[in-house]
């Protein structure tokens, strides 16, 4: 009986076996995608991933202290306002200056790095108004 014999044998035989595997193991597209070397990259200084994440940091320690000075209702009001704030601004292609967020945040009256090198004149990228937008509302 050959029939009973394939059958036995492909049972025996685990799948795993036929697959590619050690240091010359090619890239499987269909099941794990598209590589990105950025995905990869390790952040090149320590202090890179703090720089990242300051505001966020800065937020946090900020609704701490606030939380203990004049209880719990201080931050949720705060984050609401956030929030609030966030969701309100310009169409796609108008830059958006955010002063409402700045001044919420008390950055209304510093002048940093991003006030001065991010100006949105001197931006290489602008898009068609008509294609952005109907990007925003999904409907390309």
């Amino acid at each position: 009986n050959s029939r009973g014999a394939a059958s036995l044998l492909k049972d025996s035989i685990p799948i795993t076996e036929f697959s590619a595997s050690g240091p010359f193991e090619g890239h499987d597209l269909l099941r794990r995608g598209f590589t990105s070397v950025k995905n990869e990259l390790l952040p090149s200084h320590p202090l890179e991933l703090l720089e990242k994440n300051f505001q966020l940091n800065q937020d946090k320690t900020n609704f701490e202290t606030l939380r203990n000075i004049q209880g719990l209702h201080a931050p949720l009001k705060l984050q609401m306002e956030f929030r609030a704030v966030k969701q309100v601004q310009r169409l796609p292609f108008l830059h958006s200056s955010n002063i409402a967020l700045d001044t919420l945040r008390g950055n209304n009256e510093c002048i940093g790095f991003e006030d001065i090198l991010n100006d949105p004149s001197q931006s290489e990228v602008m898009g068609e108004p008509h294609m952005m937008m109907e990007y925003k509302l999904g409907l390309l």
